[in-house]
Order: C-alpha cells, then sequence, then structure tokens
C-alpha cells in the first residue's frame, strides 16, 4: 500500500547529498519525553490515534510518511509527514498531513497532547542512508550532512530531523531514512 510522501523540488544533488524546497505543510505532533526509540513508538500511537479516528468527527486522514525525529533540545526546521524532534528533553513527534488537507479541513483532535499547527515552505539539505537508525548512525550521517552544508558556505537555520519512510516490519536493510536539515544562502 502505497502512502503519500511530501512533494519536494530537488535543487542540488551531491553524491549522497540533495538541497531541496519544500512547500508549507500542516502537521500534526505531540511531545513525548523517553529515549529515541521510546518516544517515537509513544508518539507514533497518540498521532495514529488520531488519524484512525480519535477526533471529533471520528474522521479518518490517510497515513502518509515518512516519520521524523529531532533529538533533545532541538527545534524543528521542517518536517515530514511523521517526524520527531527534541525539545527541552522531549521529543516532538510529527504526522505531516495530507496535501489535500488544509488546517481548516482536519478534524480536531480528541486528545489535547495532538497540536496541529502549518509549517511554512523551507529549504532543506538532506542525505538519505538505509538500514537502523540507532545512535551512532543517525550521529555519522548528521555530521556528514552538517559538513555538507558547511562546506558549500549555507548556513544552518533548524536542528537535524530524522525521518524514516517504512514501517517496522519492513527489513532493516530495505528501509529508507533520511537526515534534514533547513538551510539559508546560496546554492
Amino acid at each position: 500500500m502505497a502512502v503519500e510522501e511530501p512533494k519536494y523540488a530537488v535543487v542540488v544533488t551531491a553524491g549522497p547529498f540533495e538541497i531541496r524546497d519544500y512547500p508549507a505543510t500542516v502537521v500534526a505532533e505531540v511531545e513525548v519525553s523517553g529515549d529515541r526509540e521510546g518516544a517515537s513508538r509513544a508518539g507514533f500511537r497518540i498521532l495514529a490515534g488520531y488519524i484512525f479516528g480519535e477526533n471529533v468527527g471520528h474522521k479518518r486522514v490517510p497515513m502518509t510518511a515518512p516519520v521524523g525525529q529531532t533529538g533533545p533540545g532541538e527545534k524543528i526546521a521542517m518536517t515530514a509527514p511523521v517526524s520527531l524532534s527534541a525539545n527541552g528533553g522531549n521529543w516532538l513527534v510529527q504526522f505531516t498531513m495530507p496535501s489535500a488537507y488544509s488546517l481548516g479541513d482536519l478534524p480536531t483532535p480528541k486528545d489535547p497532547r495532538v497540536h496541529l499547527r502549518s509549517v511554512p515552505p523551507a529549504r532543506v539539505a538532506v542525505t538519505r542512508f538505509s538500514g537502523l537508525t540507532r545512535e551512532p548512525a543517525v550521529s555519522r550521517h548528521t555530521g556528514e550532512l552538517r559538513d555538507f552544508i558547511r562546506d558549500r558556505g549555507l548556513t544552518p537555520t533548524g536542528t537535524p530531523m530524522l525521518a524514516r519512510y517504512d514501517p517496522p516490519w519492513t527489513p532493516w536493510f530495505m528501509r529508507r531514512n533520511e537526515v534534514l536539515i533547513g538551510i539559508s544562502g546560496e546554492t
């Protein structure tokens, strides 16, 4: 079953890196605590409840991909359909809503922890990798992306976000993951 992914325009491709322009999106998000994996699971369950009908009107909202995650104390620069980022020791987990929905079209969440908001258009630097998203791999790819941004004379405008595209039953070697960092400057 295919799920919608955010549309974007590739501005630059350089080896494993891309610079992309994303349009404005709408996200559903929840703040949770714990380690990366535990927070990701907890946030996912809460947001899945929202899109599967735990909202005013019991309306289902189609699932999208990816799931994103940012580390504790970091601010989110941009999001993809499901994202996890940390904020002051807590993680912010986000689902990007399908492009057919505006903020006003979405049902109101019943769970007060779920918040809906608009995210403005963003230019981001991205690196893609496969496999598991354990901390050493995420840190290595994030460091390489930061080096790419610095070497191109760009300025990070946000903190890294880990985006996971595949469900947990996908074999580890087939999983598609990305690290994204908002940027500014001439590309």
